[in-house]
């Protein structure tokens, strides 16, 4: 049991936030690292195609666990559910080395993957909640901004490190670096979180109150989420192969370009969340970023299919939109749907954002063989318009009194 004042220092808060932030790069490492070894495995005698049955193997492993990670949080509390989930990623990832290093069956391989990602379910909802539960209201939005860049920081991790370790040390090595990322982020867990205190309000309410039968508002931002991550899947899938084969830039270029995107994505997520605590709305923002997206997108697909030397450049605008609301509507779901729900709710939004793009994926490819990048580019834009009228108002914002908790709801 950790007790902890209802009123923590701003220092506190801020490294309780760097904190979660490295806890949710467990997540990406796990479910992200293998796609990075294919090319040495290819090289020592895997098809493509069982190496990227592996891959999705933990992606796999997350969806299926999401949700009951999600009420494990709403039950149990963040740092409890966040050291068990950690411990099995870490086991997973950690197998996965391991089988990899001694020549294992694809098989063990696989069953290792899928146990980290299993255990990677946790770890967005867990620090989401957190960032909720430690920063008053008119400064979620930055915090949550700078959560988000748990993604890409996670990706810049292994980029850079996994596919020069599998060609020099070989996929043994490589592969622990995602279990070096979750040891990281379980020593960090251990030593820096604690659950953030209750709003006081909440503890007259009924812990059981389900939020998805009092309002639509929850289902909205569940709706337009979906639609909007569809052109975040269409960019981060195909814009490589895009850049190398449409647009004929080398493999070398190709790759900067992207990690570049990234970054600016990153710091666009940061910029969306300052925008909403200054005006005060999560769902505000969301309707220009939504606008922002259908304008790039669109801008993007005119460009490409002109062969203007603009369209790399309408190519980094458009990700950067289209990637955006992501903190907003993750902070709008924690704060609607209370200490007591938001575990479930997140998880619903996660499960939804990870099956949406996975059905999408297979889809947008057989439109870009059939019909060109331009015209799915156009199709694409097309999703944040329908998105649009699916965009709720901000609930009446509440005077949240806190008292400390210590560790179960």
């Amino acid at each position: 049991m950790h007790d902890h004042p209802a009123a923590p220092t701003r220092a506190r808060r801020w490294g309780i936030l760097v904190c979660s932030l490295i806890a949710a790069m467990t997540a990406t490492a796990a479910t992200s690292g293998f796609a990075y070894v294919i090319p040495a495995l290819h090289d020592d005698g895997m098809s493509l195609g069982t190496a990227a049955l592996l891959a999705a193997v933990p992606t796999v492993g997350i969806t299926v666990a999401i949700l009951a990670w999600g009420w494990a949080l709403d039950r149990f509390g963040e740092r409890r559910v966040l050291l068990i989930s950690l411990l099995i990623t870490l086991v997973g990832t950690t197998g996965a080395a391991a089988a990899a290093g001694i020549g294992a069956s694809e098989w063990v391989l696989g069953a290792a993957l899928l146990v980290g990602g299993v255990g990677s379910g946790a770890a967005n909802g867990a620090s989401g909640r957190i960032v909720i539960g430690f920063f008053p209201a008119d400064q979620r939005g930055t915090a949550m901004g700078i959560r988000q860049m748990a993604q890409p920081l996670g990706i810049a991790v292994l980029a850079l490190s996994m596919p020069v370790l599998a060609s020099t040390a070989g996929v043994a090595a490589a592969l622990a670096v995602p279990a070096a990322v979750t040891a990281l982020g379980l020593l960090t867990v251990y030593l820096g979180i604690v659950d953030p205190p209750l709003p006081a309000s909440v503890l007259a309410a009924q812990p059981d109150g389900n939020p998805y039968r009092s309002s639509t508002y929850l289902w909205r931002i569940h709706a337009f989420s979906v639609l909007l991550v569809i052109g975040q899947n269409m960019l981060w899938t195909f814009v490589p192969a895009w850049l190398i084969i449409a647009q004929g830039w080398t493999p070398l270029g190709a790759g900067v370009l992207v990690t570049v995107t990234q970054v600016l994505g990153a710091l666009g997520r940061i910029a969306a969340g300052r925008v909403s605590d200054v005006w005060g709305s999560r769902m505000r923002p969301v309707r220009v970023i939504a606008v922002a997206a259908a304008v790039t997108m669109a801008a993007l697909a005119l460009t490409d299919q002109f062969d203007s030397a603009l369209a790399p450049a309408m190519m980094v605008l458009a990700s950067i939109a289209t990637v955006a609301d992501n903190g907003l509507a993750f902070t709008a779901i924690a704060e609607s749907a209370g200490p007591f729900w938001s575990g479930r709710a997140l998880g619903v939004q996660n499960t939804a954002q990870f099956v949406t793009m996975a059905a999408a994926t297979p889809i947008l490819g057989a439109a870009i063989e059939r019909l060109g990048y331009p015209a799915v580019f156009a199709i694409v834009a097309a999703a944040p318009v329908l998105a649009l009228p699916l965009i709720p108002g901000d609930p009446r914002p509440r005077e949240e009194e806190v008292i400390p908790r210590s560790g179960a709801s």
